[in-house]
């Protein structure tokens, strides 16, 4: 008499499913598992709309980010590196930290330990906001931005020249901050696709404007002779700086669907 076999059950069978099975259909990779840049990209373009490829390899430029290389020179990106790269692009949106800030706060680790702040403790991002207020930021020659961010001195005299760029003058010397550094970085990027500071004056005239209303909204605070007012004051006007910044993306964004409509 044939003997029947009883079928092998697999994961997923009588309503369940195995962890990696449910990681998989939520579109979550294996753990462990090293990505490609693309793949990152996908990952992570839920939580940040404008996260391109373009966007990790200038991190990756700016030393914030080291994923290993194959062979063939591709990157792969392991789990320690994708929450690392989380962690930089929710201090720009949520913080609006420039990079130097950032990589300070990587550096030191504090940026990484922020989820084990226990209850009732410090914020740690009131914390960076007061160290970037106090720390007032460096500033650089021309032949050091031309160094560091690749562009041509003609381009920042353009930008010098319509207001984009506002640099400092000390003891004769021509200095740029790192907001101005920054600028130019970004600037030379939109410059590969023929945009020069002439296209630029919109922004400026649109960052002038927004800066205008919240200095309106909040003058009376910033000008308080009470120490703690004017703090939480400072505080108000970065929040608000970061979701006028979501505000224009969100705007922008809408106005451009029609284009791939």
């Amino acid at each position: 008499m044939e003997q029947k076999l009883a079928p092998v059950r697999r994961s997923g069978e009588n309503g369940r499913e195995s962890a990696e099975a449910l990681r998989e259909r939520a579109g979550a990779p294996p753990v462990g598992k090293s990505l490609t840049i693309g793949a990152v990209c996908k990952q992570l373009e839920r939580e940040f709309p404008d996260i391109s490829i373009s966007k990790i390899r200038y991190l990756e430029d700016q030393k914030l980010l080291s994923p290993r290389r194959t062979p063939g020179g591709y990157r792969l990106y392991s789990p320690g590196d994708v929450s690392r790269l989380r962690t930089i692009l929710r201090l720009q949106r949520d913080e609006f930290l420039p990079l130097r800030v950032i990589r300070q706060e990587l550096a030191a680790g504090r940026a990484d330990s922020d989820a084990g702040v226990p209850s009732g403790g410090p914020d740690p991002r009131t914390l960076r906001r007061t160290r970037v207020a106090d720390q007032g930021g460096a500033l650089y020659t021309l032949a050091d931005v031309l160094d560091d961010t690749g562009a041509e001195a003609k381009l920042v005299r353009e930008l010098e020249e319509y207001g984009v760029v506002k640099p400092e003058k000390r003891d004769g010397e021509v200095l740029y901050d790192d907001t101005s550094r920054e600028i130019i970085r970004a600037v030379k990027e939109l410059a590969r696709f023929g945009v020069g500071g002439r296209n630029l004056r919109v922004f400026r005239t649109s960052a002038d404007r927004e800066a205008a209303l919240l200095e309106q909204i909040l003058a009376p605070a910033l000008r308080s002779r009470n120490p703690e007012r004017r703090k939480e004051a400072v505080e108000a006007l970065e929040n608000l700086a970061a979701t006028v910044s979501h505000l224009k993306y969100l705007l922008l964004a809408r106005d451009l669907r029609k284009f791939t409509q």
